[in-house]
């Protein structure tokens, strides 16, 4: 079976151009359940052609009792059915075990993201006179400007960037690539930040537009550290990430009467659905304003 999650972790890799993040949730959850089949002696579970239907209800009730909540479940399912689906593409398996193994229901958790004042906040704390200093502002610029990912960030290269039409190419998930605005405000910051990253000693030829003070390409474990070091020093309280930059992004943006498709597009979402979890969030706000102002509420 080791063999067959290796072959699977390529074909993410390569064919469905998954983040690191998103190879090694499938590679946890798949571990676990070889962790389940090789605890359990009376199950004989050798190849994966013999993993059935039931036993894989065995396993998810097991996960249940250990305390996994339902959204952890949710994921995991996924996991095992992308997997299993994969199998049987490759002919590996005869049958699909995964075919009709029910998802529990989870209701669905509005994002966390920034209000306006937190986003100036933040992003006014980063000093322009460093390298580091610009590099980060501009990175914080470029992830709320845009609302792009992480991974799609780091994988940013300089003739991704269009000044002329004031937009920037974006690879997403599965190798789609898309056109995401840039403001005249970040375009600036940006072509600031570029001055003093030519002069960083063994850029060389590296086309990677946000690099490290070696000269390399910034990775998103990086990023991720640079957000939360300056949320700290905005003193907000709050649990904040690289992605709470994109909800806030969305959240702003339909608050300010963007039309969803629109928002839809520069997420890079392929389903409608997958956005309109931040038209529950500006529903929320607009309750929380109705029920502070109506006389009656």
């Amino acid at each position: 079976m080791q063999n067959h999650i290796e072959e699977f972790m390529d074909y993410l890799r390569v064919e469905k151009n998954a983040s690191v993040y998103t190879i090694k949730s499938y590679r946890e959850d798949l571990s676990q359940l070889m962790m389940f089949l090789a605890s359990g002696k009376e199950l004989n579970v050798k190849d994966v052609s013999n993993i059935s239907y039931n036993l894989l209800r065995h396993f998810l009730a097991y996960l249940q009792k250990k305390g996994y909540t339902k959204v952890t479940l949710v994921r995991k399912v996924s996991s095992l059915r992308t997997f299993f689906r994969f199998l049987s593409r490759q002919n590996y398996i005869k049958s699909n075990p995964t075919l009709y193994l029910i998802t529990p229901k989870a209701g669905k958790k509005l994002p966390d993201f920034l209000d306006v004042a937190e986003i100036d906040n933040l992003l006014s704390i980063p000093k322009s006179d460093s390298f580091i200093g610009l590099r980060d502002k501009t990175i914080l610029e470029v992830l709320y400007t845009t609302g792009i990912r992480v991974g799609e960030l780091v994988a940013l290269n300089l003739n991704d960037l269009d000044y002329l039409g004031g937009v920037i190419k974006v690879i997403g998930k599965g190798r789609k690539e898309r056109l995401v605005p840039l403001g005249t405000g970040v375009v600036r910051i940006i072509r600031n930040y570029l001055d003093i990253r030519d002069k960083i000693k063994d850029i060389n030829n590296n086309r990677s537009l946000f690099v490290n003070t070696r000269g390399k390409r910034i990775s998103a474990r990086s990023i991720r550290r640079r957000v939360t070091y300056y949320i700290k020093l905005t003193g907000i309280r709050k649990k904040v990430s690289p992605h709470t930059l994109r909800h806030s992004f969305a959240t702003h943006l339909l608050n300010a009467g963007a039309d969803l498709r629109a928002v839809q597009e520069m997420l890079g979402h392929v389903s409608l659905s997958t956005t309109q979890v931040y038209t529950h969030v500006t529903t929320e706000r607009l309750k929380k304003v109705y029920a502070k102002a109506h006389p009656r509420a």
